[in-house]
């Protein structure tokens, strides 16, 4: 072999070594709750979308301080374009409120708000599972929930459920001071709690838990949109078991995968799909930290997890 062939050969090889000791580009990063969310914001890390390992010694970065219970269940955390971490979660299991904060890192954070929701409609029970989700188009946050009002939806209200008839409300907002008039959301047509959003193929995916008691569903489905802020429609049958909860939604490589809280059985499972067609179960493929409750997964610049690792 010719000596730049030779060299040409060498430098090509230590290329691809050095392409593979890099870093992925991005993490994803897990947002839960353990317990009843007495203790506040756990955050889980992972290289790969499947694995998750957790962070700072699986002890709080937050500790909740507002709302009814100050309670922190549900947390849903966003980056937002300018790099910013916001987050919403439930504060109470009964109230008219949902906690906010922001971060840069993650460990520094701004003061904690309780967002009085729900405080224009007489009558509501509670504001459970809040997400948040940033519109591209009117540049602004979209923040939905779901809430019991009591009195609304009778034909949905079966004594089973002890007063609790869920609808998701929404409200928007571009700097968290000001909030456009909570609306419902989506409505259709049984008691839903637990929506997350996800945008792919070019649509958006508002993912719910049919949270039906007689006859039992208590698994997920999926309405469509063309716009973040609906509405949403064409829903799907199920695609998941039943006494699922908690979904959240990221895109791995080509396929969509969603997490869940098989709340019953004490552990998380998984889906997958390419298509939203056909599904795929791989909670054999994922590992999540022992006591993780509902929450969130984004994804992060890998960077970003060594200064979580050690807060």
């Amino acid at each position: 072999m010719k000596k730049p062939l030779l060299l040409a050969v060498f430098a090509l090889a230590f290329s691809l070594r050095l392409a593979a000791a890099e870093p992925p580009a991005t993490a994803y990063l897990f947002a839960y709750f353990v317990k009843n969310g007495e203790d506040g914001l756990h955050l889980a890390a992972s290289t790969d979308g499947y694995a998750y390992e957790a962070l700072n010694d699986g002890k709080s970065f937050l500790t909740p301080q507002v709302g009814e219970s100050k309670l922190m269940r549900d947390p849903c955390l966003l980056r937002s374009p300018d790099g910013t971490f916001h987050l919403v979660w439930t504060t109470a299991w009964e109230g008219k409120t949902i906690g906010y904060a922001s971060s840069k890192d993650l460990i520094h954070w701004s003061e904690q708000k309780a967002l009085p929701v729900m405080a224009d409609e007489p009558g509501t029970r509670n504001c459970w599972a809040p997400e948040i989700a940033y519109d591209e188009v009117q540049k602004q946050f979209l923040i939905f929930w779901s809430s019991t009002v009591t009195g609304k939806f009778p034909e949905t209200q079966i004594a089973e459920d002890k007063g609790y008839n869920h609808r998701v409300y929404a409200t928007s907002t571009k700097d968290f001071v000001t909030f456009t008039p909570t609306h419902l959301f989506y409505e259709p047509g049984f008691n839903v709690i637990d929506a997350t959003l996800l945008k792919a193929n070019q649509r958006f995916y508002l993912i719910v838990k049919d949270e039906t008691r007689v006859p039992v569903k208590k698994h997920l489905r999926f309405a469509t949109s063309d716009k973040i802020d609906g509405p949403y429609t064409n829903l799907s049958a199920p695609f998941t078991r039943d006494w699922v909860e908690g979904p959240t939604a990221i895109k791995v490589g080509d396929s969509v995968v969603v997490f869940y809280d098989c709340y019953r059985d004490k552990h998380y499972g998984a889906v997958r799909t390419i298509d939203f067609k056909t599904w795929e179960d791989v909670t054999d493929k994922i590992k999540i930290p022992t006591g993780v409750r509902h929450g969130t997964i984004i994804e992060v610049p890998s960077e970003l997890l060594a200064t979580l690792r050690s807060p």
